[in-house]
């Protein structure tokens, strides 16, 4: 929820148009509380409260993977649910694609939700984008789960050959009732960064 948007919610997604840009976006700073404020804050609330996820979209590890790649994809010019997609990330979360400059310089252009969704919006308005999860390989202890999410997008539902592939590194938290994202990190298949075999392969330890 990851083709968010490249090459590359997963979630690549829609995201081809942000890993080709060259340079990288930073989260603005924000101030610092001092310590009496931030304990009588209390604990970071959970995801928007406007935009309630459906029960059976964060039910489990392979259900808020599904709806990921889900909402995001779809043909030109159809908007997507973007109310859906921000339902399944909690409050803070972040999409990362790694990206090259022009001169190959290594970037990570980070974003926050509605960042990703402005990104994504503009892309998807001109052209299709399908992105589907080919393999995964999932850990999880307590309330955290880290997945690798290797993905394939295209243009078009139908269409042959994917025009990219990657991985989606997907970190997740279980607060007892639902999975919420709380990252999403993704790299695209490059002539010099190819996929391993072992990405191509399913592991999963989720529950």
């Amino acid at each position: 929820m990851k083709r968010l948007i490249i090459a590359g919610i997963a979630f690549a997604c829609a995201s081809m148009a942000i890993v080709t840009e060259a340079a990288a976006q930073q989260p603005p700073p924000t101030a610092a509380l001092p310590a009496s404020a931030s304990a009588a804050a209390g604990p970071a609330a959970p995801g928007p409260a406007a935009h309630p996820a459906a029960p059976a979209d964060v039910a489990s590890i392979d259900a808020i993977l599904r709806s990921l790649y889900d909402v995001i994809s779809g043909p030109g010019g159809q908007k997507r649910d973007w109310d859906r997609f921000r339902s399944l990330f909690y409050e803070g979360a972040r999409l990362i694609p790694a990206t090259r400059t022009p001169d190959g310089q290594a970037r990570a252009r980070v974003l926050d939700v509605e960042g990703y969704v402005t990104r994504a919006s503009a892309n998807t308005s001109q052209q299709g984008f399908f992105e589907k999860e080919i393999a995964r390989r999932a850990d999880q202890f307590g309330s955290i789960a880290q997945v690798f999410s290797t993905y394939e997008s295209r243009h078009a539902a139908d269409e042959a050959k994917p025009f990219a592939r990657g991985i989606n590194s997907i970190q997740l938290y279980f607060d007892g009732t639902r999975y919420w994202i709380i990252t999403i990190l993704w790299d695209a298949e490059r002539a010099d960064n190819q996929l391993p075999a072992k990405y191509l392969e399913t592991v999963k330890s989720d529950k």
